[in-house]
């Protein structure tokens, strides 16, 4: 287990990017008074405070001059660190030519969650799968060979990440019952399916994961509409991150006051009321378990 936790570089670019924006902020300052107060192009600016390029030691000491903030406040060492640790690599660099750009952001934003909300209708949750599950669920959707392999990489790697932190974060899942119901990879190796079910029977005993089962009996409900993952930061200064998944598309929804993600963190809660009791849950998934190992009449 590593000894101490580090956010990684999206979420660390995050809150450097917050507390810029606040300063300038609370200097009643707009993006073309501080670019031209600086002799930049506004457009630098906006990038800047985008998140879509890092911004320089030399540039941020710049930007904090214009602040009023002097090179002795503490404040400046915090965001100067800021800046550098924001500009290294995450292990998801290693695949970027493979992987989305929404995809490598979420996994960065992943890397530093307090909190993993995710709900899902259909598959297990990426951060459950067992590798032979997650071999067989992509071969039904990746054509490429050498793509899926990597995909199913990169999913393992994200298992291993976030559950060797020292404080792993909260893990709160919702899946309908069709999830553990579809025998996925059953028609190569029935036995893929039993044992991604014990994996998650084992992954209940860790006091920071939770899995709760809408029933088939609680009818239609919102999850049905599609995927979706909240994450929740340590650091106040940061929102809520919303992403979806669907073949070949993602969305990442990182926007201050956006009205969606509040919209989807009261959906979760809403479907919690209608899932199976936690108590009962173990003993829902190891009946399902014990159906797929009965011999054929």
């Amino acid at each position: 287990m590593t000894s101490a936790f580090e956010p990684g570089p999206v979420v660390q670019r995050a809150i450097l990017i917050s507390e810029l924006q606040r300063l300038r902020l609370e200097r009643g300052e707009t993006q073309d008074q501080v670019a031209a107060a600086l002799d930049w192009s506004t457009s630098k600016l906006i990038r800047i405070e985008g998140g879509t390029v890092g911004v320089s030691t030399t540039d941020l000491h710049a930007l904090l001059r214009h602040y009023g903030i002097p090179e002795e406040e503490p404040e400046v060492a915090v965001l100067t660190k800021l800046a550098r640790d924001a500009r290294k690599r995450g292990w998801w660099s290693l695949y970027k030519s493979e992987l989305s750009p929404a995809y490598q952001q979420y996994i960065g934003y992943e890397s530093g969650a307090l909190v993993i909300r995710s709900l899902q209708p259909m598959v297990v949750p990426g951060l459950l799968q067992t590798e032979d599950y997650a071999n067989a669920l992509t071969v039904e959707f990746v054509e490429s060979r050498s793509y899926r392999d990597v995909v199913v990489e990169v999913r393992m790697r994200r298992q291993e990440e976030i559950f060797s932190r020292a404080e792993p974060p909260e893990l709160k899942v919702v899946i309908d019952e069709a999830v553990l119901r579809r025998r996925v990879g059953g028609q190569v190796d029935p036995g893929i399916m039993p044992r991604q079910l014990r994996h998650m029977l084992q992954m209940l005993e860790h006091p920071f994961v939770t899995i709760e089962v809408i029933p088939f009996s609680s009818g239609a409900h919102f999850g049905m509409m599609g995927e979706f993952t909240i994450l929740e930061f340590h650091d106040p200064r940061l929102n809520d991150v919303l992403f979806q998944e669907n073949v070949g598309r993602s969305a990442l929804t990182v926007m201050d006051r956006d009205t969606r993600i509040t919209d989807y963190r009261a959906a979760f809660e809403n479907l919690r009321q209608i899932t199976v009791s936690p108590e009962d849950t173990p003993a829902f998934i190891e009946d399902i378990i014990v159906s797929m190992e009965r011999p054929a009449a």
